[in-house]
């Protein structure tokens, strides 16, 4: 479309490609992804609300934005002749390099990951958990129509645009006239493919907007064919205002559908209102399923803060970084109108408002874990490592997430034990939480150095996620007992029993001991010691952080991140009894074959270094070695 007379620009229309992700992300999504199409209603439904409740801020600062006194609504409209569905909001509208920006390009991290995954064998089983996650919603239309054509005007602004493309690869922007534009706003028009035209029956999409955008904060009308009175679907009260008494299971569940951009079940639902000196209304959610971009660094948390229902900000800092996985609305009557968002959430009311509702969100946590173990069970199945990072970053809520903190141990390696349910069943003179961290879980149940532990039946604390080695080693304890690593320092369990049938360990003998020392002189520069082990039963030997410093797995975390100026030399501790040890120790003090004996050490440290998850420092020198004690054993 050109310009003409009734059109206020003399800019032409330009045609434009999809940017690179656009255009796979739009195959995908015709091909492949959606199984339920009609969810592009809510999608279209829920971008026409956010648009409403962005001009009614606007408006706060410049009401003139609003003169016309028109209140905000969205309308559905249904022309079979025509075969279009039509979606229009009397929002903020958009310019010329809105329609651009925002309908050429998907500008959130994570982009190309996420088609990776739709991508994948497995996409249509899992697309809906991860459609709407990445600002993809409006591209839904094209599951549905040919061509779609969006109209618009920005509140205030004295042009109009149209865009439209039939999402194969390109889109089109032209003026508008303004005669054919809307007074603000936007008009999305979807002409139907073929496939797509049982949406063109009204009882289908009205009942599509009742069950999907019933909640939405603006009224939605529904016109059934061109010329019929709208028919008001739904009232626009927003569903965090009624009772919980007045709010069904399942209108909860379309909610947190529209506000997560997620398909699945809410694990646990919280309404409710604080008063007080601070009065607001909260209604959060804890998701079924991850989210994909869990643990983005760029994730935004998609909280929603309103001050007496006008929306300031989609994105409010109103919960710490660990528990960025809950979904939320808080509504304030406290908090100011007439101050920038920024101002807002500097605010003392802002601060007490995220205090409390972090602490009743951890406080209904620990609630769950009490009344509903198994649901709970799931919740941290999800979102345990998240939850983990509080116990780093906020000491002060330490003890309230230590309550709710479940962890794989020695005694049940699936996970779900309480530090509580450890502390109760502490072995006599034990004195510590004993603890092993690293980056497997399966590699830190078979460790070597949990063989002593195990011979006196000591449960042990396995921590694989990468925010255990930094909580664990700033925090003093629990319930009196301090933590205590496995991997580093003495191990100090002698006098705790063994089990019935446990082998007591050997004391180095007058050998065992010179070959420690000559173990110490062959491997001098990269070991601080060698010394006797009473941690060990079945293995020959494994490596054993000083008393002091960081454990292995957290030197090992500050060196790959730069963080740490030079590592310490590790402890190399040898099993006394094991029949290398003794076998060696006997050739020494015979005199025989010192190169052998050499060679057994540095192979003893390598062998140590991988059972840790660690790698050998100078491989050509391993082989050399491993090569010349296998002609030795064989000759």
């Amino acid at each position: 479309m050109t310009a003409d007379a009734k059109t206020p620009t003399n800019e032409a229309a330009t045609t434009q490609s999809f940017e690179a992700d656009v255009s796979r992300l739009l195959h995908l999504m015709v091909h492949s992804v959606y199984s339920d199409r009609e969810i592009f209603v809510r999608e279209l439904v829920s971008n026409a609300a956010d648009a409403c409740e962005k001009l009614r801020y606007e408006a706060i600062a410049a009401p003139g934005l609003i003169a016309d006194g028109a209140p905000f609504a969205i309308v559905i409209a249904l022309d079979k002749d025509a075969k279009t569905i039509t979606v229009s909001d009397n929002g903020v509208g958009m310019t010329r390099e809105d329609l651009t920006s925002g309908l050429g390009t998907i500008a959130r991290s994570g982009t190309k990951a996420f088609l990776d995954k739709l991508a994948a064998e497995d996409a249509k089983s899992e697309a809906q958990a991860l459609i709407g996650q990445f600002g993809i919603g409006f591209y839904s239309a094209f599951m549905v129509a040919d061509e779609v054509v969006v109209e618009t005007r920005r509140a205030g602004a004295e042009e109009a645009w149209r865009w439209s493309s039939d999402g194969k690869g390109s889109f089109t922007v032209s003026p508008l006239a303004l005669d054919a534009a809307p007074l603000r706003g936007t008009r999305v028009v979807l002409h139907l493919n073929p496939e797509a035209e049982e949406f063109l029956e009204p009882w289908r999409v009205e009942r599509i907007i009742r069950d999907h955008s019933g909640a939405v904060a603006v009224p939605v009308d529904f016109v059934a064919k061109p010329g019929e009175e709208p028919k008001r679907v739904a009232d626009g009260s927003a569903i965090w205002t009624k009772p919980k008494s007045e709010v069904t299971p399942e209108q909860y569940a379309e909610f947190y559908r529209g506000l997560s951009g997620q398909f699945d079940e809410p694990a646990l639902t919280l309404h409710w209102r604080a008063e007080g000196r601070h009065e607001y209304t909260v209604l959060a959610f804890i998701p079924g399923s991850r989210p994909f971009d869990l643990f983005d660094p760029a994730r935004k948390g998609r909280n929603k803060l309103y001050v007496r229902r006008v929306l300031i900000t989609e994105d409010a800092d109103l919960l710490p970084g660990w528990l960025r996985f809950v979904r939320l609305v808080v509504d304030s009557a406290d908090l100011p109108l007439n101050v920038s968002r920024e101002l807002i959430q500097k605010s003392d009311a802002f601060a007490a408002i995220r205090k409390g509702v972090t602490s009743r969100v951890v406080q209904d946590l620990g609630k769950l874990a009490e009344s509903e173990p198994e649901k709970f069970g799931k919740v941290w199945e999800n979102f345990g490592a998240v939850i983990k990072e509080g116990l780093y970053e906020d000491p002060e809520r330490r003890d309230g997430l230590f309550k709710i903190a479940r962890f794989a141990t020695t005694a049940h390696p699936a996970g779900g034990r309480t530090l509580a349910d450890y502390v109760a069943s502490l072995r006599e003179n034990q004195t510590a939480i004993y603890y092993l961290t690293g980056d497997d879980a399966k590699r830190l149940a078979a460790s070597p150095q949990l063989e002593g532990f195990r011979a006196r039946g000591v449960e042990v604390l396995l921590l694989s996620d990468a925010v255990d080695s930094f909580w664990v080693s700033t925090a003093a304890g629990f319930d009196g007992k301090p933590f205590k690593s496995v991997s580093q320092g003495a191990a100090d369990i002698k006098s705790i029993a063994l089990v019935e049938g446990a082998t007591p360990p050997a004391e180095a003998s007058g050998e065992v001991a010179t070959l420690l020392a000559f173990i110490k002189q062959t491997l001098e520069g990269e070991v601080a010691e060698v010394r006797a082990s009473d941690r060990l039963t079945d293995s020959v030997a494994c490596l054993i952080a000083p008393e002091f410093g960081p454990d292995r797995q957290l030197e090992k975390m500050l060196a790959a991140h730069g963080r740490l100026d030079e590592r310490t030399k590790p402890i190399l501790e040898v099993n006394p009894s094991h029949p290398l040890t003794v076998s060696l120790a006997g050739k020494l003090h015979a005199g025989q074959d010192k190169p052998l004996i050499e060679d057994s050490a540095h192979l003893i440290l390598d062998e140590a270094r991988l059972l840790e998850g660690g790698q050998v420092e100078d491989p050509p020198a391993f082989a050399a070695r491993l090569r010349r004690v296998l002609e030795k054993a064989l000759g």
